[in-house]
């Protein structure tokens, strides 16, 4: 059975950036799916906090990297909504150490790649075919993509840079699937958030926030998850609909060319 209601994808969606993602669809009365590698119980949590919104939620436990755990989440999906409108590619991670790349590792450069570009790359051919097959089925399907990027798409940290890499091509993705599902109506963007406050972050708090104060952004804050939520609740209503395959930093100016 098909729900009446939208409903939105968001992988990696219960902390952080996409658990700011979440609530921010929610209350755009989206039911949503959301997924992670964490058993249920242990995003308990956010589950109960997303629920309280009175939409419907649905987690699935899935590793983005692979391919026959993708496929059951989407099953889940089809199963439980009957539909899908929206894809938010947020799921990523850093590597397991910061190494600088004269010593960088092959399992490390893997790991990241796997899950920041193979897995939303792939995900989205998937999510994109079922949006095409709805587009034929339903009058009035209104789609749409986003990719969750990092500064780190344009700004190079030699002690990450599989990191680097893994978001340079998260950014050539956003465009080629921007580019093959126009003639569907079904646009691409992407948002670049820049130093956000989340428990990634956690660790180098102390250090970005000498930094800060020291004038490294324009808007002299950390950015939040909240923030993040507000951009891509704006992109899926379409208030942006003259401008698929582009991207937007969020990141307090911190890329804005200054001497």
């Amino acid at each position: 059975m098909t729900t009446n209601q939208p409903v939105a994808l968001v992988t990696g969606g219960g902390r952080g950036i996409g658990l700011g993602i979440s609530r921010a669809l929610v209350a755009e009365e989206y039911d949503l799916a959301f997924c992670g590698v964490r058993a249920k119980e242990l995003v308990k949590e956010a589950i109960e906090a997303l629920e309280g919104s009175g939409r419907q939620i649905l987690y699935c436990r899935c590793d983005v990297s692979k391919a026959p755990e993708r496929k059951q989440m989407l099953e889940e999906l089809r199963e439980r909504f009957g539909r899908l409108d929206v894809l938010i590619n947020n799921a990523g991670v850093a590597p397991r150490q910061r190494d600088d790349i004269l010593e960088a590792t092959e399992e490390n450069y893997d790991q990241v790649m796997d899950v920041n570009l193979r897995g939303p790359y792939f995900l989205t051919q998937a999510v994109a075919n079922w949006m095409i097959e709805q587009r034929s089925d339903r009058e009035g399907f209104s789609g749409s993509i986003i990719n969750v990027n990092s500064i780190s798409s344009t700004v190079a940290s030699v002690n990450r840079g599989e990191y680097c890499l893994s978001k340079a091509g998260l950014g050539m993705a956003t465009q080629l699937w921007a580019v093959r599902m126009a003639e569907y109506g079904i646009p691409v963007f992407e948002v670049r958030p820049g130093l956000t406050a989340t428990d990634m972050t956690a660790g180098a708090r102390e250090k970005y926030d000498k930094l800060i104060d020291e004038g490294l952004l324009l808007i002299p804050r950390w950015g939040t998850p909240e923030d993040i939520g507000k951009t891509v609740a704006a992109l899926v209503r379409g208030d942006l609909p003259y401008a698929t395959g582009q991207s937007i930093a969020l990141d307090g100016g911190l890329t804005v060319p200054r001497f």
